[in-house]
């Protein structure tokens, strides 16, 4: 056996530090919520406040919906999804409006129009604030990191979060507040309306957009192992979301000091919705990885005789999970129902932690004894998950999988010899044999012993 495996598991941090860390965590995105609110309803005054607040919520809960579609086959904690989303709303935009204000006055002072703080500051400030909490994570918590999908939804949340606090300012302070100031309430309304449409039904996809460029190069950056790659990759995708935003800003900017408003289309239709669709298009391809994923790296704990072949063809897709999940139900009941579930998680948290055993995420003595001790735990808690539904099924034959055949008992009592066939059945697991030790890692360690 590897000299890692049984290695004991590393100390964890002492649980006062790490409680200390996150109160300190909570306490300073609070105080940012509060600076960031206070501000507002001291400048646009309460009742605007509240109008434009209710008005950016609405489309948040669509807008969530759509990134966690994504992430659909290895759903992330949702501790820090809710991280990711309030930095974006407060972390973010505090950062942005001081320096972004203070921008405005310097350029006042040089004489240089202050619109051109929403194209040579805003898109920076802004682009590097709202990836620093995923970055963060990424850097503290590496091994949620499934990849590209997972840099698109932590970024996308922040960016969500930043956009919800910065249409609260539009809707409330540029729409109803200026609008009840010198026509009325009714007029103020009516401005609400329209920036609604504007700003969210129109262009409500652009700040996620724009950060979803940091996400694809941080989530290229969690699954390399070359460390120039780690750097290279999240610096690349934070040029890349700031160029885009400052695009983004210059279309009106320049519009409005040429009075040319075709410009406005010309950018829009030219630039981004290209750019929009292709975004959408690789994030749907993108969702069906962790899928496929499944079917390039199980098989090794198949013919080592953890799993069955059915198993992993099961895990392929969504709509055989889904089959999977409600021919667990038929067969144990809700109680299978929520062992498949974890069945299913647990066998895709395997198969990114054997991939990144491959490409070498795992180089330091203590990573790869973290790294087994968890595909030990993963293990274990698939051959329980699946004692809840295996051999269940009464229109099923008893079978057994010894990691190259199966061992089938037919209605005449008698158990015979049939070898896999190409296209496995699915979903239904059989009864395995007692479990061998796991697979060996990867040889390119440099330091592992076959098991024996």
């Amino acid at each position: 056996m590897s000299e890692f495996a049984l290695a004991p598991p590393p100390p964890r941090r002492p649980a006062v530090r790490r409680g200390l860390q996150v109160g300190a965590v909570i306490l300073f995105i609070a105080a940012c919520a509060i600076g960031i609110l206070g501000y507002l309803g001291y400048s646009i005054g309460v009742t605007a406040l509240v109008i434009g607040l209710v008005a950016a919520i609405l489309p948040v809960p669509v807008l969530v919906a759509c990134f966690l579609w994504l992430d659909r086959y290895e759903p992330e904690p949702a501790k820090y999804l809710v991280f990711c989303f309030v930095w974006g709303a407060f972390v973010s935009t505090t950062a942005a409006l001081v320096v972004n204000s203070g921008a405005a006055v310097l350029f006042g002072r040089w004489g240089i129009p202050d619109a051109l703080v929403a194209v040579l500051v805003a898109p920076f400030i802004e682009e590097l604030t709202k990836a620093l909490g995923p970055f963060l994570l990424l850097w503290r918590r590496r091994r949620e990191w499934s990849g590209i999908t997972d840099g698109i939804v932590y970024c996308g949340l922040s960016a969500i979060g930043f956009a919800m606090v910065e249409n609260i300012l539009y809707l409330g302070g540029h729409g109803y507040a200026a609008g009840a100031d010198q026509y009325g309430p009714a007029t103020g309304a009516q401005m609400v309306f329209a920036l609604f449409i504007g700003r969210i039904l129109l262009f409500g996809f652009a700040h996620p957009l724009f950060t979803s460029m940091t996400g694809v190069g941080l989530g290229i950056s969690a699954r390399t192992g070359d460390r120039n790659i780690r750097w290279i990759a999240p610096l690349a995708g934070l040029l890349l979301a700031m160029i885009l935003h400052g695009s983004w800003n210059a279309i009106p900017t320049l519009a409005q000091a040429t009075g040319e408003n075709l410009i406005l289309l010309y950018g829009f239709i030219g630039v981004m919705v290209p750019v929009f669709f292709g975004m959408v298009g690789l994030a749907v391809w993108l969702r069906s990885w962790e899928g496929r994923l499944t079917e390039r790296t199980l098989p090794e704990y198949v013919r080592a005789g953890w799993l069955s072949p059915p198993e992993v063809a099961a895990l392929a897709n969504l709509a055989r999970r889904h089959s999977a999940r409600r021919w667990a139900r038929r067969v144990a009941g809700d109680a299978g129902l929520k062992a498949m579930r974890g069945y299913q998680f647990a066998a895709t948290r395997l198969a990114l932690l054997r991939d990144g055993m491959r490409r070498g995420l795992y180089t330091d003595p203590k990573e790869v004894g973290r790294a087994l001790a968890e595909e030990r735990q993963l293990l274990e808690a698939i051959a329980g998950y699946r004692q809840v539904f295996a051999g269940r099924d009464p229109q099923a034959p008893v079978a057994r999988w010894d990691g190259a055949r199966y061992q089938v008992t037919f209605p005449d009592g008698v158990a015979r010899t049939i070898e896999a066939p190409d296209q496995p059945v699915v979903p239904i697991p059989v009864v395995l044999a007692p479990p061998p030790p796991p697979p060996p890692p990867p040889a390119y360690y440099g330091y592992y012993q076959p098991y024996r």
